[in-house]
């Protein structure tokens, strides 16, 4: 493989328009996924890979070890991070799940207009490389090597412009997909075994408050990502 193609597939590309009846497809289409079943039942997994993913990232940030994840059937996940049983780092780790992907999508969406898309995909590429190796089960597997290598076509191939708006709509879908993750939770009877349940363990803070603190990044991801689309439009 040619190494100054590769470098220059790493580079920026400058603003990207993202305007028009184009990014109205883009955003519809995705509204659509997230709010149909049997798409959203595939699509979920992809939030939850995330969500996984959110935890080992700021895992490794505190200073812990990530040792492996798996993605279920029911679309939930579990991600291991080895350190102390209590403390700062054991709690950022327990809160990230949820925000991960409110984070994430809202990044790429004002990332996409930016020029930024290829280096995002080249970044994800790696991330998921790395996540395949920490893949515990079949399916973990098999949505980590799909997702990958949609994402390594299309940083290799895809035209700047579709880059662009394949991630505003991965974007708004991770976006939404959040605030979808977290009703069900906030909705289920089973609370025991919840994030927030934990964190009220490690902190002793009540539960309201803490789920505040996810709904607080999740007001101003969804805030980032409409004033982005709006101005494109």
């Amino acid at each position: 493989m040619d190494v100054g193609a590769v470098w220059a597939r790493l580079q920026p590309v400058g603003t990207v328009a993202l305007d028009g009846r184009p990014l109205l497809v883009v955003l519809g289409a995705a509204l659509v996924a997230v709010g149909v079943g049997p798409v959203w039942s595939v699509l979920r997994l992809g939030v939850t890979l995330v969500h996984e993913l959110g935890h080992a990232g700021v895992g490794m940030l505190c200073g812990r070890r990530f040792t492996g994840f798996v993605l279920r059937g029911d679309m939930s996940g579990h991600a291991v991070t080895v350190g102390p049983a209590r403390g700062a780092g054991r709690v950022a780790t327990t809160w990230a799940g949820y925000p991960a992907p409110a984070v994430v999508g809202a990044a790429l969406v004002w990332l996409a207009g930016r020029g930024w898309a290829p280096v995002v995909l080249a970044a994800v590429v790696v991330v998921l490389l790395v996540a395949l190796v920490r893949s515990r089960s079949a399916l973990t597997v098999l949505v980590v090597l799909a997702v990958g290598a949609a994402t390594a076509w299309l940083w290799w191939s895809g035209p700047d412009r579709l880059q662009a708006q394949v991630l505003v709509g991965t974007g708004l879908v991770l976006v939404v997909g959040a605030w979808r993750h977290l009703g069900a939770v906030a909705g289920s009877q089973d609370r025991s075994a919840s994030h927030a349940a934990v964190l009220g363990q490690l902190t002793g803070v009540a539960r309201p408050l803490l789920g505040a603190s996810f709904g607080v990044v999740f007001a101003a991801a969804a805030w980032l990502v409409a004033t982005t689309v709006l101005a494109a439009l």
